[in-house]
């Protein structure tokens, strides 16, 4: 008995994504699968950035097939296509942008810019084109921290080009000003600012841009829930319990305006000692874990309370990027992997899909 497409598919159905938890048929992954005679050759389609999970994918679904009877070869093509999601109704998507992550927290210390730029590089890392907006606009740390230098250039005096660090695309008002200049601007103006650096920055094919939020639940964050289309959004904060008051604020806040919450990230969760070895929860522990299970909210992941992210950060190398094979870098990876995969299970954004109707008089 010859060996037949079906009996692959089948056989695919059993082969489970470790990063989804889903098999390859369900999730429509596996496709054109083709048999002649005992040679078998299956792509793999995964809609989320993991470059560096492809060749277990691969061997996966290889030692599946190869368990088949009259099975002498198989050849695996694991691939990525990262496609645009549904954002708040009525909002249209960007040019050049196909997913807007807020990176958000209610509360500033805890963290979140450092956050926002290691999951952006991890993204990147796995395969991604990502683009990076610093949306703090009385406080911007993304020139700093991505070791940028310089202003954006403008070729039409309409528009501006978005500067590069580290594989990514950026801009940041901290690219328009001198480094001393305060912003001692009114909310109307910095929301002007805010949407002028969004709208008229050229982003180039971009999988996701990651917008670095401002602290708090004010005018920046209300215009970007209501004019801006956000994918999903990311809470960012530490075990202690102020921050956790005011991070379940900023939940709620996009909660309201219909953006769906991806996931929590706990920072600063535990420090150890680089001489004893000794672990001590500085912030307490286990906030983050109530927090998802009071509002049924993933937590993403937990970062340690580490030297090294801090002084990374400032020397415009982030962990990322200075340390790749390292513990934190793995964290970070993996939390930006969590992220994608929360926004490839959304809905796909349709609106181009529809023809426009134009009703007349004739």
């Amino acid at each position: 008995m010859s060996l037949t497409t079906e009996q692959v598919t089948e056989t695919l159905r059993t082969v489970i994504d470790p990063n989804t938890g889903k098999d390859l048929v369900s999730t429509r992954s596996a496709r054109n699968v083709r048999v002649d005679g005992g040679n078998v050759s299956v792509e793999v389609e995964l809609g989320y950035p993991g470059r560096s999970q492809f060749d277990l994918i691969r061997q996966k679904v290889v030692d599946a097939v190869r368990a088949l009877p009259g099975v002498t070869h198989v050849s695996v093509a694991v691939s990525m296509k990262i496609v645009a999601h549904a954002v708040q109704r009525g909002v249209k998507l960007l040019p050049g942008v196909r997913n807007v992550i807020a990176v958000a927290s209610g509360k500033g210390g805890v963290g979140k810019s450092t956050t926002a730029v290691n999951l952006a590089l991890a993204l990147a890392s796995e395969g991604a084109r990502v683009g990076m907006l610093d949306a703090d606009i009385y406080g911007p740390s993304l020139p700093m921290m991505l070791g940028i230098s310089g202003r954006p250039e403008s070729s039409d005096g309409q528009t501006m080009e978005p500067l590069q660090g580290h594989g990514l695309q950026a801009n940041s008002i901290g690219f328009l000003i001198d480094q001393d200049n305060p912003m001692v601007w009114r909310g109307p103006m910095v929301t002007s600012a805010l949407e002028q650096l969004l709208r008229q920055t050229n982003w180039n094919d971009l999988d996701y841009l990651i917008v670095d939020m401002p602290p708090g639940t004010g005018d920046i964050q209300l215009t970007l829930s209501q004019k801006v289309p956000v994918t999903g959004a990311v809470i960012v904060t530490t075990p202690q319990d102020i921050a956790l008051l005011d991070a379940r604020k900023g939940l709620k806040m996009f909660e309201k305006v219909g953006i769906p919450i991806l996931g929590i990230v706990e920072n600063m969760a535990v420090y150890c000692c680089p001489n004893c070895g000794h672990a001590e929860h500085i912030f307490g522990a286990g906030g983050a874990a109530k927090m998802s299970a009071d509002y049924g909210v993933d937590v993403l992941g937990s970062l340690p309370l580490n030297l090294s992210i801090r002084e990374q950060a400032d020397a415009g190398r982030p962990t990322v990027v200075a340390e790749p094979d390292g513990q934190i870098a793995g964290i970070y990876r993996e939390m930006a992997r969590k992220v994608a995969i929360k926004v490839a299970d959304k809905a796909r954004d349709m609106t181009n899909k529809f023809p426009s109707i134009v009703v007349q008089n004739t």
